[in-house]
């Protein structure tokens, strides 16, 4: 909330400058993209619930509940390789970052992405627990056992 806060703030912020005083200010972009960054991956690793994620169900909506399961452990099965394959890489240029700062604000741009690798290692234990899940069966995960759109 604050994050979204600040972001505003600093929109309104600039709008103001530009249009009432004719002076346009650099900083408040860059508050408003780098709130945004931290906003959209913060709360995709831990606040968004796997019902409330975008699918595309079409294919797995018309099918029972075991292949449905079955495609939600390869689906997830191949999310939690590429995001630990591509996480090596990933540290490796989050660290690599160090060297650049912003241009307004004078911030490390290591300190800005680090939230990425935050992101990627909450990707990879979430859906490596929905690859358990889905291998054990468990029928209490209501995006293995029914279509998450449509009316019930």
């Amino acid at each position: 909330m604050a994050l979204l806060a600040a972001m505003f703030l600093a929109f309104i912020i600039q709008i103001v400058f530009r249009y009432l005083f004719n002076w346009p200010i650099g900083w408040t972009t860059e508050v408003c993209v780098i709130a945004w960054l931290w906003v959209v991956l913060w709360t995709s690793s831990f606040v968004l619930k796997d019902s409330e994620e975008i699918c595309f169900d079409l294919i797995s909506g018309a099918v029972g509940p075991k292949i449905r399961r079955y495609f939600k452990v390869i689906g997830s099965a191949g999310l939690v390789a590429l995001y630990a394959i591509s996480l090596p890489a990933s540290v490796d240029y989050v660290s690599f970052m160090k060297v650049e700062k912003t241009s307004y604000m004078g911030v490390r741009f290591d300190y800005l992405f680090v939230i990425y690798i935050v992101f990627a290692g909450a990707i990879i234990i979430r859906y490596g627990w929905a690859v358990w899940r889905g291998l054990r069966g468990d029928p209490d995960d209501e995006t293995v056992d029914k279509p998450s759109g449509g009316a019930e």
